[in-house]
């Protein structure tokens, strides 16, 4: 190579120019190409067609036109591309099962439903529809931008004036560059009101505007099945819906029953969908069918299934919902061009961006009229002017030496502008006569009373708006139809929960894991005073562990053991009666064999994003490692349950509560102290967390029994000891200390009371089940138990033998009224024994 003749290569890097070349490429196919406009519904080579049948002057009152012309015209003009593509857009601009309002009035062979191929375009005529010279309509009056056509020699629309909805109406799909759109179809009335009723208030929600536009309406009928997808596509813009065909069941002459299908899902090809059918029956994946017609005519659709003789109708039907394409679905995906990027849109946006259209449209075309009108008021005045001095006017012109001259006699005599002086010279002697005097004076005035009202209309938005509505429901009266397909709600629909009342009820779980509700009126019909009666028929050995209110719509919370969480919607738990025994836990959720339920926590709401940030679950275990975390990290339920927090395997869950934020925390240990903190001391960490120490176990000799959190400050607290020694303190007495310490003594442990076993927050109303190491399990009323100082050994709840001990206490509230019976008798040893031998000697601070 001689020297310098590379002096003009440039060395470029090749990854960079690749991605500039691709994002170019891509923008254009995205732009100009694959989507359509969010305001008039049509991607370019749509508009293009509608704009050159316009120029072209096929509209609809007008004789038909080659579609090689159309096409021809299209091309030269504005779409330089192949020429199938223009045709085959207009072949389906055309196609009634297409589009749900096809914009192109065919004549000759445009395809049919079975797939079969458009005649050539030398065989096929076409024109617009009146539908579609609505998009059209004022694009004349400078309603919308031009750009120069792609050799710049012509102008076409950058968008349509667009006086009907029709991204809405007839739907888009397009595949693009990393991204698609498939957005459905809708019926022009629904359509009309939903914007309508948006234009009336502003704030309306896209529930709202459902009960104006229900569902998507196709083209060939059909059904919805399910109405989940329909919600969702129109609320976030993308969903999936469910269609099947039409069928119904016909009994012929010899008594054997046919499934006739009239109507089939949107884009499905009947011939296809009619052979797979039979490859089917074929292959003995399709039972029950002897026979396959399709007998389509000009009426309508009609194709049979003639069902064998013991062939049960349903069953065969169901077989073709789930293996044909008589149930097929469409992935609405509602992306559109909003101001040249693409967006994915709701139902609402769509109603606003094309709102925000017509409005602009109508304030161009009344700028446009004005000035129009403003620009012939201009020239009848100069005609007025000289009228009414005709006879000078005349003798001037007839005194000019030329056109010129009379013109700016014209203007300078009169005080006429260029323009009246012009009109005047080019008047025709006929409107010289007075009769043609006053129909310019009737037309100026006419138009000063409309130049008056285009500018109201111009400075009141809500005239503008008045006029897009009157529009809008002129469009309704004159193209409205009837919904073409139906809606049948299936079980997704329901939401289970909104059937069942939101009621207070009683769970009951016993100590051996059986669980069920009861109405809370079955606890309240004995009269006070009464004996009692015989209430949860238990195993032997068994009783009443827990029993509280909820709400049937409520979460509960099931701690066990090992850490795990499991959570139950309150109505999932079986039904019983006051007698009835309960369902094993173990039926309802996956709790490990040898585990077991530690604490129930009632949630309201899991969805409530102020409820769970701004509530905490506190959970202790019986070697004093405390843990606090949001509600928030255990709001996502799943069916197996999770892991709340890692314990080792030498120590396990003993409580959890739930707190907000501001709760006073006091945990005991069999030593006979409690510690007593705020929650502030322990701050939130995550669900994986360990947790902190809480309190010091001298070296591990002892362990937790439990934890109380209380939020007011005349809390009783209450302590039993093993050896069924028990007392009330207020929280008060306990002196608050640092997290992690030794605490205060909360009773004076001897060897005579034994360790502590419980700690409970307590009043006058609950009850006491007492549960001992021998099996037998006690009841009693608190109110029973002395208050007292918190470092006394307080008094015997219950007289043990000599070998036997309290193994756990649990609090039972109390859930009836003052003037409602007591609560039955669960299973009870009636050997309560209040002994007043409390050691109140022994009253030494700790």
């Amino acid at each position: 190579m001689a020297q310098g003749e590379n002096e003009n290569i440039i060395p470029i890097n090749i990854e960079e120019e690749m991605r500039g070349a691709y994002i170019d490429y891509s923008m254009s196919v995205i732009v100009s190409r694959a989507l359509p406009d969010v305001r008039d519904g049509l991607k370019p080579v749509h508009r293009r067609i509608l704009y050159g049948m316009q120029e072209l002057g096929v509209s609809h009152n007008k004789p038909y036109k080659k579609s090689a012309r159309i096409v021809g015209e299209v091309l030269g003009k504005y779409h330089p591309h192949g020429d199938s593509a223009v045709y085959e857009t207009l072949v389906r601009m055309a196609q009634h099962w297409s589009l749900r309002y096809p914009l192109v009035d065919p004549q000759g062979n445009f395809g049919s439903i079975d797939g079969d191929n458009p005649a050539a375009m030398r065989y096929t005529e076409a024109r617009l529809r009146r539908i579609a010279e609505e998009l059209l309509i004022d694009i004349n009056k400078e309603t919308v931008d031009f750009q120069f056509n792609f050799d710049d020699t012509l102008k076409e629309p950058v968008v349509l004036p667009a006086k009907i909805p029709a991204l809405l109406l007839n739907g888009a799909s397009g595949i693009a560059v990393g991204m698609a759109t498939n957005m459905a179809p809708h019926n022009l009335r629904e359509v009309i009101d939903g914007i309508v009723a948006y234009i009336d208030n502003r704030d309306i929600t896209i529930p709202e505007l459902m009960e104006h536009i229900i569902a998507p309406d196709f083209p060939t009928g059909g059904i919805i099945y399910g109405y989940n997808g329909v919600k969702n596509a129109f609320e976030t813009g993308r969903g999936r819906i469910i269609m099947r065909g039409k069928a119904n069941v016909e009994l012929k002459d010899n008594g054997k029953e046919m499934i006739i299908i009239t109507e089939i899902p949107y884009q499905v090809n009947k011939a296809s969908m009619v052979e797979k059918t039979a490859q089917l029956i074929n292959e003995k994946k399709l039972d029950g069918i002897s026979a396959i017609r399709d007998e389509s005519d000009r009426q309508g659709m009609r194709i049979v299934y003639e069902l064998k003789k013991d062939a049960v109708a349903n069953v065969v039907l169901n077989n073709l919902y789930k293996h044909t394409q008589l149930q097929t679905s469409f992935s609405v995906n509602n992306v559109a061009l909003v101001k040249g990027r693409p967006y994915t849109l709701n139902l609402k946006d769509l109603i606003v961006h094309y709102v925000n259209h017509r409005h602009e449209v109508v304030v161009r075309r009344t700028e446009y009229e004005l000035k129009e009108a403003e620009k012939r008021a201009h020239i009848l005045e100069g005609y007025l002017i000289a009228l009414d001095h005709l006879d000078e006017v005349i003798s001037l012109i007839r005194g000019s030496r030329d056109p010129e001259t009379a013109r700016t006699g014209l203007m300078e005599r009169f005080e006429l502008s260029e323009i009246q002086a012009r009109a005047i010279l080019d008047m025709r002697l006929q409107r010289l006569t007075g009769m043609e005097r006053e129909k310019i004076q009737k037309e100026y005035d006419e138009l000063m009373l409309l130049i008056e009202e285009l500018k109201e209309i111009l400075a009141d938005e809500g005239k503008r708006m008045q006029i897009i509505k009157d529009e809008l429901a002129e469009i309704r009266e004159r193209y409205a139809d009837e919904r073409r397909t139906v809606i049948e709600h299936n079980a997704e629909d329901f939401n289970y929960e909104d059937m069942i009342p939101n009621e207070e009820v009683v769970i009951t779980v016993s100590h051996q894991g059986y669980i069920k509700r009861t109405v809370l009126t079955e606890y309240k019909t004995q009269s006070r005073g009464g004996v009692g009666s015989k209430g949860v028929t238990t195993k032997e050995h068994d009783f009443t562990e827990y029993l509280f209110t909820a709400l049937t719509h409520n979460y509960l919370l099931i701690f066990t053991d090992k850490g795990k969480l499991f959570w139950l919607k309150t109505y999932a738990i079986p039904e019983g009666g006051k007698t009835s025994k309960g369902r094993p836990i173990q039926n309802l959720i996956n709790i490990e064999g040898g585990d077991k339920i530690r604490s129930i926590i009632q949630v309201r709401d899991l969805a409530d994003e102020d409820y769970i940030n701004n509530n905490y679950l506190v959970m202790i275990t019986k070697k004093g490692i405390i843990k606090k975390t949001t509600l928030e990290k255990y709001s996502r339920p799943r069916t197996n349950g999770i892991i709340a927090l890692n314990i080792r395997e030498d120590d396990q869950l003993v409580n959890v509560e739930m707190t907000n934020g501001d709760t006073h925390i006091v945990i005991a240990s069999s030593s006979g102290r409690a510690v007593h903190f705020h929650e502030s001391n322990v701050r939130p960490m995550g669900r994986t967390a360990t947790g902190v120490k809480a309190i010091n176990l001298d070296g591990g000799a002892f362990h937790v029994i439990g934890m109380v959190c209380v939020s007011r400050d005349d809390a009783t607290l209450l302590v039993v000891s093993e050896k069924g020694y028990g007392k009330r303190s207020f929280l008060t007495e306990y002196r608050i200390t640092k997290r992690g310490g030794k605490g205060v003594k909360a009773m004076n442990v001897t060897d005579k009371t034994g360790g502590l076993v419980a700690i409970k927050e307590v009043g006058d109303t609950d009850d006491l089940m007492i549960i001992n190491k021998s099996g037998i399990a006690i009841r009693t009323p608190v109110a029973g138990v002395r208050v007292m100082g918190r470092a006394t050994q307080g008094v015997r709840l219950i007289r043990l033998n000599d070998t036997d001990e309290i193994s756990s206490i649990e609090k039972i509230e109390n859930i009836i009224d003052e003037t409602d019976g007591p609560l039955p008798d669960l299973d009870q040893t009636n050997g309560t024994d209040m002994e007043n031998d409390a050691d109140l000697e022994n009253n030494e601070n700790a």
